[in-house]
């Protein structure tokens, strides 16, 4: 059984999540990090010198960094599936991973931290108009992506779906400055079929 070790209520926790119920892997989840501490404990940073959650533990593997994670599962557990077989088709979905490391975290963070009231990293309202400003420029490329697709690397799911996957729901409920993006929101209605997306992004809210 897989063990996932961190909060449920962490962006990068819930990504893991909906990949391990997409592989169909039982998993036991441990509160680690934020109010649940633990975090910064030997034992702990043994496995995840980051100090970071979530980390993985898959028998003998210990895996940290949620789009990591997902890699190693997908490859692991589903190959030829979430981690495609073809070289050129992988590419596809390692571009949107990681593009949505660059893109997407920083600003959404700070939405995340302003509706949460976070003291010392909420936004004030120039840094949030100026990050929802940024997200409609990102979220642009991926409108653009999307054309002809289902998918980010096709017309089926992948791994390069999750991380930004995670984010458009996030998205949608937190920001003001929302223009129409027919394909974002066509993808985001065929992930929101998907159980695990369902029970780890929707119905846990932002």
């Amino acid at each position: 059984m897989l063990k996932i070790l961190g909060r449920a209520n962490s962006s990068n926790v819930r990504k893991v999540l909906w990949c391990a119920t997409e592989i169909g892997k039982d998993f036991d989840r441990t509160d680690v990090g934020g109010p649940f501490g633990g975090n910064d404990t030997p034992d702990y940073l043994a496995r995840n010198p980051t100090g970071l959650v979530p980390t993985l533990i898959d028998g003998d593997v210990v895996v940290w960094e949620s789009n990591a994670i997902i890699r190693y599962l997908a490859a692991t557990y589903s190959a030829g599936a979430l981690w495609p077989a073809d070289p050129a088709e992988r590419s596809v979905a390692d571009r949107w991973m990681d593009w949505q490391i660059f893109a997407l975290a920083a600003p959404m963070t700070l939405l995340l931290h302003t509706h949460n009231k976070v003291p010392g990293k909420a936004g004030t309202p120039e840094q949030v108009a100026a990050a929802e400003s940024e997200l409609v420029k990102h979220w642009g490329v991926l409108e653009r992506g999307l054309d002809g697709r289902d998918f980010v690397a096709g017309n089926r799911l992948t791994m390069g779906d999750i991380p930004a996957g995670f984010f458009i729901n996030r998205w949608r409920i937190l920001a003001t400055n929302k223009p129409d993006f027919p394909n974002i929101f066509a993808w985001h209605e065929r992930l929101k079929q998907r159980e695990g997306y369902a029970r780890h992004i929707v119905e846990a809210g932002v």
